[in-house]
C-alpha cells in the first residue's frame, strides 16, 4: 500500500471498550485503503486506547488526539477525518471540534478536513443508500415479512440526530410498504428529551404494536457494548419476552458490515478532498 506523504486520513468513530468495535474499524479502514489505493487508518476519538492490544491481534488501538500528535512529530500536517457516524452526533458536531481546537494550539499550521458523516448533507432527505442497506437486512432476516418492525437506534440527546431515525425510518417503510416504528434504545430523564420516545422497551404502548415476532431493525454501526451479541439492545429485547410482550425478538446485522457502506464512505472522502482544494 503506497502512502501520500501529503496527507493522513483517519477513520474515526466514537470508540468503545469492546475489542470487536475496533476490529470491525480496521476491517472496514482496510477495505477503503483497497479502493483508495491510498492508508486509512481506524482511529477512535475515545475509548479504545484502553484496550488491551493483546485482543486486537496484538496492534494496540488509538484515538485522534494522541494520533496526531505523533504525526505532528512526524511532521505531518495535512489530515482527513472520515466520521464513521451515520448522523450529527454531539461527539462530531462539538467534541471533535472542541479537539481540533485544542491541537490546533500546538500546531498552528496543520490542516484539517472533516467529512460528512454517512447521512450527508440533510437530516430530513439522507443517503439513499442507508435504506437500502437496512432494506437488504431486513429481507434477509424477515423473507416472508411476517415480523413486526422497530427501527432502533441508540438515543439521543440531539434533535437532529432523531430527525435523522425517524426520516429513515419513514424511508424504510416506503421501501418496504410495511409500518416501521422508530425507538430508542435509551434517552435521559428530562422532559425536552421525550422525542425519543418510545423506547424499545415500552413498544407495547405503541397501539397495535404487541404479540407475535418483532425485528429489531439495527440503526448501529459497530458491536459493542449496546450492539451485537449480549449487548443492551439484546438484553432489552429479552426483557420483552420474558414479559410476553412479543413470542420473540431478533435482530437486523449492523450496518457496519454492509459492503455499500464503503461506497459512502468512500464518496466522502472524495466530496471533503474537492471541499479541500476549494478552501487550500
Amino acid at each position: 500500500m503506497q502512502k501520500d506523504s501529503k496527507i493522513e486520513v483517519f477513520l474515526i468513530d466514537n470508540g468503545s471498550l469492546a475489542p470487536e468495535a475496533t476490529l470491525q474499524l480496521r476491517a472496514i479502514a482496510e477495505a477503503m485503503s483497497g479502493k483508495l489505493g491510498l492508508r486509512v487508518e481506524a482511529v477512535s476519538l475515545l475509548h479504545s486506547h484502553k484496550v488491551d492490544p493483546s485482543k486486537l491481534s496484538g496492534m494496540e488501538a488509538t484515538i485522534v488526539k494522541r494520533r496526531m500528535r505523533a504525526s505532528f512529530s512526524a511532521g505531518q500536517r495535512q489530515f482527513v477525518l472520515l466520521p464513521l457516524f451515520l448522523g450529527p452526533s454531539r461527539a462530531i458536531t462539538e467534541y471533535l471540534p472542541e479537539l481540533l481546537e485544542e491541537l490546533r494550539q500546538e500546531c498552528p499550521e496543520m490542516k484539517v478536513t472533516v467529512a460528512d458523516c454517512l447521512f450527508g448533507k440533510s437530516v430530513n432527505h439522507p443517503d439513499p443508500r442507508l435504506v437500502t442497506m437496512l432494506g437488504d437486512y431486513v429481507k434477509t432476516a424477515d423473507p416472508q415479512g411476517t415480523m413486526q418492525l422497530a427501527l432502533v437506534d441508540h438515543g439521543t440527546p440531539a434533535p437532529e440526530v432523531n430527525a435523522l431515525r425517524n426520516a429513515v425510518a419513514r424511508a424504510l417503510s416506503d421501501l418496504l410498504g410495511r409500518q416501521v416504528i422508530a425507538c430508542s434504545m435509551e434517552r435521559r430523564e428530562d422532559s425536552k428529551y421525550d422525542f425519543n420516545e418510545p423506547l424499545l422497551e415500552r413498544l407495547d404502548t405503541v397501539s397495535g404494536f404487541t404479540g407475535g415476532r418483532l425485528l429489531a431493525v439495527m440503526f448501529f454501526l459497530l458491536p459493542g457494548r449496546h450492539a451485537g451479541a449480549g449487548g443492551d439492545v439484546a438484553r432489552i429485547g429479552t426483557g420483552l419476552v420474558e414479559r410476553g410482550i412479543y413470542d420473540a425478538v431478533e435482530y437486523t446485522t449492523l450496518l457496519g458490515r454492509h459492503p455499500l457502506l464503503v461506497e459512502i464512505l468512500l464518496d466522502r472522502y472524495h466530496e471533503a478532498r474537492v471541499d479541500s482544494l476549494r478552501t487550500a
